[in-house]
Parts: structure tokens; C-alpha cells; sequence
């Protein structure tokens, strides 16, 4: 692999941030309100890597996310422990490749009821993530760098050469 000589490549603190260490159906049953409460730092983090262009200038901003949802977890743990592992419980019994989420519609009407009112957070409808919306950031735009590239190839110089003894195409016309 070629890098440039002024590549930085970030120390082992800068990546070292506290993980989510759950399981599928966990994260499969939270997603929406997780999605939900860490809305503004996900969009924050993908404006970044947008604008910038390199992942590695978005470190902070990805440490922000990952903590808003351990944070959202460690909430519902909190004040939601019962109906999420009920919930949970019927995500993995019931086939989680078909995704059939009928079967699971009571566990998860009573997380939901259980989310609004401890946690204030009403599950958004169906769509909400695919909508477009604008995001307001206090990050300043990144100026666009102007790139100026040095002609790798010149003109190419005509030697001189004898002129044509038949004239080119015109010789052979009649």
C-alpha cells in the first residue's frame, strides 16, 4: 500500500472508546429508539465523514455516537429492563430470518408504552429514517481545497520533417 509521507495514522488512544458488547436481537429491539435518541450525533458523524472526506478526522464524532447509544442502552436497562427482555425474548423465538414481527406485537406495544413513558421517547413511524431532513451543525464548512495539478504532459513538439513527396491524400485524388 502507498500512503504519503505526511499520513497520520491515529495513536491507540484516539481509537480506543467503549463498545456495545450485545448481541443482534438486543440491538435489533432497540434500534428505533436507539436510532431515535442518537439521531442529531449520527447525522453529525456522517455530515463530518461527507464533508471531510477521511474517517479519520471523524473520530470524535463516531466516539459520540457509540456513546449516546450506550448511553440509550444503559437507559432502558434502567427503566425498561422488564419489557425489553420480553421483547427480546420473543425477537429470538420467533424465526429472527423471517423477520415476522407480528407474532412479537404485544412485547413489543408494552416496550413501547414503557419507553414513552419513563424515557419520553415515542417509537417514530414507519419511514421516519428514510425522510429527507436538514441538519443543523455548529461546525464550521470546511473550506474547499483548491488541488493544482502540473501538466504531466506537455505539447508535444512536431519535428521537422521533409515534406511529402506524394502530398499526403491530396497526390493520389483526380
Amino acid at each position: 500500500m502507498v500512503v504519503p509521507k505526511d499520513f497520520h495514522l491515529p495513536s491507540d488512544e484516539e481509537l480506543t472508546t467503549q463498545e456495545l458488547n450485545i448481541g443482534w436481537p438486543y440491538i435489533q429491539a432497540a434500534a428505533v429508539f436507539l436510532g431515535k435518541r442518537c439521531e442529531w450525533f449520527n447525522n453529525e458523524f456522517m455530515l463530518c465523514r461527507y464533508e471531510l472526506r477521511d474517517p479519520r478526522k471523524c473520530l470524535k464524532e463516531g466516539k459520540d455516537v457509540t456513546k449516546c447509544a450506550l448511553e440509550g442502552l444503559q437507559d432502558i436497562k434502567k427503566h425498561c429492563r422488564k419489557e425489553f427482555e420480553a421483547h427480546v425474548d420473543c425477537v429470538i423465538n420467533h424465526d429472527p430470518v423471517v423477520l415476522d414481527h407480528a407474532k412479537c406485537a404485544k412485547t413489543k406495544q408494552m416496550f413501547d408504552e414503557c419507553m414513552a413513558k419513563n424515557l419520553n421517547l415515542e417509537r417514530p413511524p414507519f419511514g421516519y429514517f428514510c425522510e429527507a431532513k436538514v441538519h443543523n451543525t455548529s461546525r464550521p464548512k470546511p473550506q474547499k481545497e483548491k488541488r493544482e495539478y502540473p501538466d504531466a504532459t506537455p505539447e508535444p513538439v512536431a519535428p521537422p520533417y521533409p515534406p511529402s513527396k506524394h502530398d499526403g491524400r491530396k497526390g493520389f485524388a483526380m
